[in-house]
């Protein structure tokens, strides 16, 4: 609770220096309970126009921007940078994970408050992280468990990459939250009421803890751990009275 009353307090004070100074300000990357502190939040700081991101349509980790155009007369990125972390020689490297790439940088002393998303793709990471962060960990990383790697900073995600979603569809007797993420995740709905109660249940970056919820189409779902996914809604009803619904889900 301390934690979120400091958050809810750093929030205020970058909303009001952006009005009183008449300048952008910026959040770290936040996580997704960080996120759905301010979206409880959002309409108290609302005396001042600001946007999240996250380097990339559909990040998880966000940075969120206090100001606008409309009210400073001019336009400022978000300060976040693409490093592509990729082995030196592709054919001696290990297999990666998330934890492996978010280890090696942890290992810098690089707060994870710095870096955003980690995005693998063909024995690499692309690693979004702060402008500021950018020149030390293109410097420093250098080796990732027993592989030697290579940095660069990139532009944006490659095409085949970006926006990657796999379409499922299952039958559930309602729209409820709970049923649909035990279908998903091939959970029980005992081990799925577990997720809720340790707050990990995200919906349209709002925490949820109401497993009765009933989802909307294109509500956004995370389930820290497991993904993200989007609920596309029901596609029809069966012999048996149940409902086949679509999902799309973040690959």
């Amino acid at each position: 609770m301390q934690e979120e009353e400091l958050l809810k307090s750093r929030l205020q004070d970058l909303a009001s220096r952006a009005y009183e100074h008449n300048q952008y300000t910026f959040s770290d990357f936040l996580n997704a309970m960080e996120l759905s502190v301010f979206m409880s939040e959002a309409k108290r700081l609302s005396f001042v126009p600001f946007q999240l991101y996250g380097g990339y349509e559909g990040s998880e980790r966000q940075m969120i921007r206090f100001g606008s155009e409309e009210m400073l007369g001019y336009e400022m990125p978000f300060p976040i940078q693409c490093i592509l972390i990729e082995p030196l020689i592709k054919k001696f490297a290990d297999e990666f994970s998330h934890r492996d790439f978010l280890g090696a940088l942890m290992n810098l002393g690089i707060e994870r408050s710095m870096i955003g998303d980690i995005v693998l793709h063909d024995q690499s990471a692309y690693v979004f992280c702060t402008e500021k962060m950018s020149a030390y960990m293109m410097e420093q990383v250098d080796q990732v468990k027993h592989t030697h790697m290579k940095c660069r900073m990139v532009e944006e995600l490659p095409a085949e990459i970006f926006h990657a979603f796999e379409v499922l569809h299952v039958i559930v007797s309602s729209e409820r939250i709970d049923g649909i993420i035990a279908k998903l995740l091939h959970m029980s709905r005992s081990q799925v009421i577990r997720l809720f109660q340790e707050k990990k249940i995200f919906v349209n970056s709002r925490l949820c803890e109401n497993n009765n919820q009933l989802l909307k189409i294109n509500d956004t779902v995370s389930v820290r751990g497991y993904g993200k996914m989007i609920y596309e809604g029901i596609q029809y009803q069966t012999k048996k009275d149940k409902l086949n619904v679509q999902i799309r889900k973040y690959l």
